[in-house]
């Protein structure tokens, strides 16, 4: 990442708190309505949501405790996006013989902006890579955006390119309009 790129000044962090979560026996009674409005959302954007995870789970405050210090570090904070990669390979052997030759991938994320490459920063909290070189099969890898590469972002109709270039994995994937559009939203 270049040094030198200014980033727009601090701004109160965006995180969830225990008062965005309904009460389980309030979120039952609109659990349907709420799968509804969310999943066009959800269709462009493929976010996990984690009163949907209370639901399921039902594991009350101690899980709700752990939800939030979960996600909390995968909101955007105004000038960044933040991704979660996950390598799907369903049979045991092969995933493991996959990740085992994908290690360090995590220094391999990008996102391209009219043909300017910004490299993406792992989630320092998280073991991305094992120490024997195998890469996790859920990376977390956040891109911060310059005010100019924001700008050009959210031009509609913009050219975005997101991928790995990993000596083991090169893949990359243009953005459709309504997913670059959904995403857009995300800055300050």
């Amino acid at each position: 990442m270049n040094d030198s790129v200014a980033h727009p000044p601090a701004r109160a962090r965006r995180q969830l708190s225990r008062a965005d979560i309904l009460p389980l026996d309030e979120y039952i009674k609109v659990h349907a309505q709420r799968r509804r409005e969310t999943s066009e959302l959800k269709r462009r954007r493929r976010v996990e949501v984690v009163q949907e995870m209370l639901y399921i789970e039902k594991g009350g405050d101690e899980q709700l405790a752990d939800e939030l210090e979960a996600y909390n570090p995968l909101i955007p904070q105004g000038d960044e996006l933040v991704a979660t990669v996950m390598f799907e390979v369903e049979d045991p052997a092969r995933r493991a013989a996959v990740l085992a030759r994908l290690g360090g991938i995590e220094h391999h994320a990008f996102i391209e902006i009219a043909g300017e490459r910004i490299r993406g920063e792992p989630d320092p909290t998280r073991e991305n890579t094992s120490p024997e070189g195998k890469a996790s099969a859920v990376q977390f890898v956040r891109f911060r955006l310059a005010p100019q590469q924001i700008a050009a972002f959210r031009q509609p109709g913009a050219t975005i390119a997101v991928g790995f270039d990993h000596p083991n994995y090169g893949h990359m994937a243009m953005l459709p309009e309504p997913v670059r559009a959904a995403l857009a939203e995300d800055f300050a």
